[in-house]
């Protein structure tokens, strides 16, 4: 028994009058998967048509063995003294294995139907992580002193996003989901298969997560591509295949960090904006201490002008200012020099004429 492509335009000729039955189902829509057909006695007889609409599979049983399927649109013509035609597109092979192989034990003798299954990509499913989960933040590395290796800031994040799935497999998604329901509806798989979908997104996001990825946690959305190929090249969707079913499209459309993960990267910034602003006045205070100790007319000035810098940083150079200064302790005091009448600085040793140092400011004793 099998089904015979009708001609093109035969719904309007005169062959229509000669079908017994006329076996059709609307547009499932993005809710039904799966519905099933039949006529009123339950038997479908030589010479009916069957109609195949576009995104529709069509799936011919008859006491619960598989009699032909296919996958291309069109009128077929039942033939109870043909072979199994097997029109079916992508899904050949999966056909004959159903027609050699699906039994439902205990059917109805001698009950024939047509189960139409959607074979359009079914669109608008939610998802999202139903508390926060680990992520190496790769964008907030933490820097090993000794050494010198770096490793991810740990995150706690929540994502939302959305996914697509369509029937990849009929003969699993019937013998594993569907069996011979009047009717099966994406609300009955949902919910398991958003908890499968959770689940392979943790994995994904470990990898992402990794040393060679190095995603940043709040570009996750702009990894769309890289998230599916994962899935497909690692299999973390296997549950949802083994199904009969497969995911199509997946996009991150948010990501939110708790509140532990927001303080960690405020600390984290602050941590790092003082180390720079520290870093660059560590290297001025340094060149500071270096010109005062190399200029020998103005030691006293140079010196002056590290300490003033000592107390803006707040003290936090205080240790640097003793590194280049000139040990002065054991060096005897510069006398006035009586015999020529002049007089010096005690700090410096400059000639002074006045009651003031003229290079360094120091008082001169009368």
């Amino acid at each position: 028994m099998g089904l015979i492509k009708a001609a093109v335009g035969a719904v309007g000729s005169t062959l229509h009058d000669q079908w017994k039955d006329y076996i059709k189902c609307d547009d499932l829509g993005q809710d039904i998967l799966m519905k099933r057909v039949s006529t009123p006695n339950g038997i479908i007889s030589k010479d009916s048509a069957i109609q195949v609409s576009p995104g529709q599979i069509a799936v011919i049983f008859e006491s619960g063995k598989i009699l032909d399927a296919t996958a291309e649109e069109g009128i077929y013509i039942f033939d109870q003294s043909s072979s199994p035609t097997f029109f079916a597109g992508q899904f050949g092979a999966v056909f004959k294995e159903m027609w050699t192989r699906f039994v439902y034990n205990g059917a109805t003798n001698k009950e024939q139907a047509v189960f139409y299954l959607n074979a359009k990509e079914i669109m608008d499913n939610k998802f999202g992580t139903p508390s926060p989960i680990p992520f190496q933040d790769w964008s907030h590395p933490i820097p090993n002193q000794m050494t010198g290796n770096e490793t991810a800031l740990r995150v706690q994040v929540k994502c939302f996003g959305k996914y697509t799935f369509k029937i990849s497999d009929p003969a699993v998604f019937m013998s594993k989901i569907a069996g011979t329901a009047e009717e099966y509806r994406k609300d009955e798989l949902v919910e398991q298969m958003r908890s499968e979908v959770i689940g392979s997104f943790q994995n994904v996001l470990n990898e992402l997560g990794n040393s060679e990825h190095k995603a940043p946690v709040l570009e996750l959305p702009s990894y769309t591509d890289e998230i599916k190929t994962m899935m497909d090249e690692k299999v973390f969707d296997e549950p949802i295949r083994a199904r009969g079913l497969s995911i199509v499209g997946f996009v991150v459309e948010s990501v939110t960090l708790d509140d532990e993960s927001n303080k960690k990267i405020d600390n984290y910034e602050l941590s790092a904006n003082a180390a720079m602003q520290q870093g660059t006045l560590t290297g001025a205070y340094a060149n500071a201490v270096v010109d005062a100790a190399n200029n020998t007319s103005g030691a006293a000035n140079g010196f002056m002008g590290v300490g003033m810098m000592n107390m803006a940083s707040g003290g936090v150079m205080g240790g640097v200012a003793t590194v280049n200064q000139p040990n002065t302790q054991n060096q005897a005091p510069v006398q006035n020099n009586q015999s020529t009448g002049g007089k010096f600085c005690s700090n410096c040793g400059n000639s002074v004429t006045g009651n003031f140092c003229g290079n360094c400011g120091t008082k001169v004793g009368e």
